[in-house]
C-alpha cells in the first residue's frame, strides 16, 4: 500500500508539472464588439461582428450596427461593395493561424485583408486573440492602426 501511494504521488506530481506549460487554445470564433477609436464617437461600441471558421480559415461579418441605422450602406466602398448594406458585409477574410503567440496579445492570425467600411479601403491584417480581447491591426505599408475588440457574451 505504501508503494502504491508513493507511485500515485509521483504520477500526480509529474502530471502537474507537465500541465503547467500547457494552456487551452484561444477561441477566435464568436461574436465580437468593435469600439470606435477615432472621431466624435471615440470609445463607444460601434458594431457586433461574427467571426466564423471553415477549414482553418477565418472570416468576419457585421451582424449589428450600434451607432448607425441597420440599413446603412457602404457608400465609400468600391466595385462590388459600393452601396451594399454594411450589415452582412464581410469585414475580413482569409485569416489563418500562424502558430506564433505574442505574450501580450495572444495567438496570431494573418494572411487576410480587412475592410474599413468608413473609408471603403482594404488593409493587410493581423489579429491576435487572448481570452475575451481581440487585437486587430490593419497595415498600409509601414503604417498601421490597432483596435481592441471585445467578446460579446
Amino acid at each position: 500500500m505504501k508503494r502504491f501511494v508513493t507511485v500515485a504521488i509521483i504520477v500526480l506530481a509529474a502530471v502537474a508539472v507537465m500541465n503547467t506549460g500547457v494552456r487551452a487554445e484561444e477561441v477566435l470564433a464568436g461574436t465580437w464588439k468593435t469600439i470606435a477609436d477615432e472621431g466624435p464617437d471615440k470609445g463607444k461600441a460601434k458594431s457586433h461582428l461574427v467571426i466564423f471558421e471553415k477549414d482553418g480559415v477565418y472570416a468576419a461579418k457585421v451582424v449589428k450596427l450600434l451607432l448607425k441605422p441597420q440599413d446603412t450602406l457602404c457608400d465609400k466602398c468600391k466595385d462590388d461593395l459600393y452601396n451594399k448594406p454594411v450589415v452582412g458585409m464581410l469585414i475580413f477574410s482569409n485569416m489563418k493561424k500562424t502558430g506564433n503567440v505574442d505574450k501580450k496579445f495572444g495567438e496570431e492570425y494573418a494572411g487576410g485583408k480587412i475592410l474599413d467600411p468608413d473609408n471603403g479601403k482594404f488593409y493587410t491584417c493581423k489579429i491576435w486573440v487572448k481570452g475575451d480581447i481581440l487585437t486587430v491591426r490593419g497595415y498600409l505599408a509601414f503604417f498601421y492602426r490597432t483596435q481592441k475588440w471585445y467578446r460579446v457574451k
